[in-house]
């Protein structure tokens, strides 16, 4: 079994992180740069940087900005929102980032997928999948940051984004976001089932056993939170050492460093 990953997502709005909760992102929790100097620290894995608004609003990338931030962060940094081109994803690279994540241009011009991959390699596309459960059970894709129904199934959007040339797919259950009360198991299983390119779970978590199921049970590759670390005591260094405890391989860091209790 390849290394688990532990991915601290950022959701950035308007020069400002902010809290989501079912993709609601009202209120502000700080600013980018000292969280960024925080997780430098607590021996995360990767971080994840989303633009929350910039599709909506039809803007670029803030190159300044993910330069700025790029430079201050010492792990592999993904960074999504407003992209729509080939010339966009040079800019960031440039910038600093190391992967783009994508998700309502990849819906507009799946190509773009395949030009990403062709041009940059596969490892540096992530596409980004958010998923709202209808009352009967079935799942659909939405994009624009949760507000537009895409008509699609996320296990058969997951195969073509695979066929593609995605490197990794982030899952994201739209309802549980924000609410700490665990991933959506089954929806993250029958997604890994599907493809066999790394799936990141994303979207509800609220302990570090939330992680394990999400390992485990449905076969994630890595696991993504925000309010989990942003809003509780727990960490992504803790995170590690309660894997690690069950017996999951995780990425070296100084596991001596603090105790779980």
């Amino acid at each position: 079994m390849l290394k688990v990953r532990i991915m601290p997502t950022l959701l950035w709005k308007n020069f400002g992180l902010v809290k989501g909760e079912g993709f609601d992102s009202w209120r502000r929790i700080g600013t980018v740069m000292p969280a960024i100097k925080v997780y430098n620290r607590r021996e995360v894995d990767e971080l994840v940087l989303l633009d929350i608004t910039a599709s909506d609003e039809g803007r670029d990338p803030d190159y300044e900005s993910v330069a700025e931030f790029a430079a201050e962060c010492f792990v592999p940094l993904t960074v999504g929102g407003g992209i729509r081109n080939l010339e966009q994803i040079k800019l960031l690279l440039r910038a600093g980032a190391d992967k783009v994540a994508i998700n309502t241009a990849a819906y507009c011009e799946p190509t773009l997928i395949s030009d990403i991959a062709q041009r940059f390699g596969s490892q540096c596309v992530v596409v980004s999948i958010d998923v709202k459960r209808h009352p009967d059970g079935r799942y659909e894709c939405f994009s624009l940051s949760g507000t537009q129904a895409e008509g699609k199934d996320p296990v058969s959007w997951a195969k073509e984004v695979e066929r593609l040339g995605a490197g990794e797919i982030l899952l994201t259950s739209i309802e549980r976001d924000g609410l700490m009360q665990g991933y959506d198991l089954h929806l993250i299983q029958q997604v890994t089932e599907a493809v066999s390119i790394p799936v990141i779970a994303s979207g509800g978590a609220g302990a570090y056993e939330d992680f394990y199921r999400a390992l485990t049970e449905a076969g994630a590759s890595a696991v993504a939170a925000a309010s989990m670390f942003h809003f509780t005591e727990q960490t992504p260094l803790e995170a590690k050492q309660y894997l690690q405890a069950k017996g999951l391989p995780v990425r070296d860091s100084n596991m001596e460093k603090v105790s779980v209790s």
